[in-house]
């Protein structure tokens, strides 16, 4: 096709059509701009095109951002200030300008492209101003040879659309900007937000699971409402328990904590409400219990599901009337205790067994929250890991860290002791480790023998370890001496450290098992 022949209106229907093509393929304009600054001139003969951009942080300074047709060096030397030379006039007027011969300007500066390095035919040199936001924030401009068989009348029409696009799309980048410098602020804002709760509570990790626990804690913590912690051994109740109390009105108060499981059967009494003197052998004093203790602030029983079924009676009538009597006392003590519950256990389940009161079963009942496994929330493993590893070299003056493959291994594992197992493993590979850093390979002398993946051990977290016993529903009556220490550590051993599975194995309750562990010295 000879020039005489050239269709000029396909031809810009053409440029404007590859371009709209790109345009939302990329939410940064450059690679839009430089095919228009390409087509320009393979299309058009529109040569050397050139956008020039006001710098963000001087806006006296304006320099070429995108080109075609020019080397590296030429871009470079394309720096003007307001009012310099043709470009720096059309970014102070606002006005576009044609010069029809640019060895006849004056102003003309040659300062991108030297004059040698053009055409020896009259050249002319077109700027168009690009508007953002109703400023001038740039100009584009090219060179075209003057003696052409197409109108400048038309060339600058078409410059004058892909004007406006080049500042639409500028306009569009500012906008991607700035919404996603909000959405980072905004995220940066949350995640402080969680790291202070982490702090506040000392609770670590970011899982869905956890923030869904926490999120209903926080919840009720403002009520008075008696809250169930439920889930396995291991899963930070008392850390939760004392979420609970630090979230409320009461974290001023008192918070006291009572493990259900490690108070003899002839103790439980004096030990939650109190005894006066000489109510017993040895009660040479009045001594307050737990719940007097607790006045004003949080009383947390853990373990609750160990709690004789005599003293469950008197607990319930303390939660309903708030007022208790001390072992050997006559008058009624009045008491303001929120109470927090924990348990391993299926109350419901016990309930209906008859070995925990049903009454007092639905007055605990009143907020379950329940605290997910570590397998329910594997990303939170690594932090927790580090946390502890952290925790390890300050408290044993060591300098122990875990590799990258290390922690994606600890990733992998199951935990049926949970964060409890977890902190274990790690305080033992700092206080044993023979380097300063532990890899995957090395993990496997810490580790317990078997940690497996197995779709049961999520199914039935719970269940009782292979060739274990069942409980019975009645227990036989057995000693505090049925089981010595050689005993009590196999168990323990065999169960890597779970007392829950140990004394389960060994047809112990838990609390049975922890006073024979106490009376045997392996506490």
């Amino acid at each position: 096709m000879t020039p005489a022949t050239v269709d000029w209106h396909a031809q810009e229907l053409l440029l404007l059509h590859e371009v709209m093509k790109r345009v939302g393929r990329s939410l940064s304009p450059e690679p839009v701009l430089h095919e228009m600054l390409h087509l320009m001139s393979e299309l058009l003969g529109l040569n050397r095109g050139r956008i020039v951009l006001v710098d963000d942080d001087d806006r006296q300074q304006a320099g070429i951002r995108l080109a075609y047709g020019l080397t590296a060096a030429e871009r470079r030397r394309g720096r003007y200030a307001p009012g310099e030379g043709i470009t720096g006039r059309v970014l102070a007027s606002g006005q576009a300008i044609i010069v029809q011969d640019i060895d006849a300007e004056p102003l003309f500066l040659f300062r991108s492209v030297r004059r040698k390095q053009l055409p020896a035919d009259t050249v002319a040199f077109l700027a168009l101003p690009i508007e953002v936001d109703g400023r001038v924030a740039g100009v584009l401009a090219c060179h075209r040879i003057r003696s052409r068989r197409r109108r400048l009348t038309d060339d600058l029409a078409v410059l004058r659309t892909l004007a406006t696009l080049t500042g639409q799309l500028l306009q569009l980048e500012r906008l991607v900007q700035a919404t996603t410098a909000q959405l980072q602020a905004r995220n940066e804002a949350l995640a402080r937000a969680l790291d202070s709760a982490s702090a506040r509570y000392g609770l670590i990790g970011r899982s869905p699971a956890l923030l869904q626990a926490l999120g209903e804690l926080e919840r009720v913590s403002q009520s008075q409402a008696t809250v169930l912690l439920l889930g396995e051994s291991g899963t930070g109740k008392e850390l939760f328990a004392r979420a609970v109390h630090l979230a409320s009105g009461r974290r001023d108060q008192p918070f006291i904590k009572v493990n259900c499981s490690a108070i003899p059967d002839t103790l439980f009494e004096s030990e939650l409400f109190g005894h006066e003197r000489g109510a017993f052998t040895g009660a040479t004093q009045a001594r307050p219990g737990w719940f007097e203790q607790a006045h004003g602030g949080t009383i947390f029983l853990d373990e609750i599901g160990e709690l004789p079924l005599a003293m469950q009676a008197k607990l319930l009538r303390t939660l309903q009337e708030g007022t208790l009597v001390r072992l050997g006392g006559q008058r009624e003590i009045r008491i303001d205790v929120r109470l927090v519950a924990a348990t391993n256990r299926d109350l419901a389940q016990e309930a209906a067994a008859g070995r925990f009161r049903q009454d007092l079963y639905y007055r605990l009942n009143v907020v379950p929250i329940r605290l997910p496994s570590l397998r329910e929330r594997r990303e939170d493993i690594r932090a927790l890991a580090l946390h502890f590893v952290n925790r390890a070299n300050q408290a044993h003056q060591r300098n122990v860290h875990l590799a990258a493959d290390a922690l994606q291994r600890l990733e992998r594992l199951d935990w049926p002791g949970n964060i409890r197992e977890l902190g274990n493993v790690v305080e033992r590979l700092v206080l044993l480790a023979d380097q300063p850093v532990v890899h995957a390979d090395d993990l496997g002398r810490f580790l317990p023998d078997t940690h497996p993946l197995s779709d049961a051990a999520h199914s039935a977290p719970l269940a009782v370890a292979p060739g274990a016993p069942e409980a019975p529903l009645v227990r036989d009556y057995l000693s505090a001496h049925s089981h010595d220490a050689r005993q009590l550590a196999q168990a323990l051993a065999l169960h890597h450290g779970n007392q829950s599975r140990a004394a389960q194995s060994l047809g112990l309750t838990l609390r049975q098992f922890s006073y024979r562990l106490r009376k045997a010295g392996l506490r």
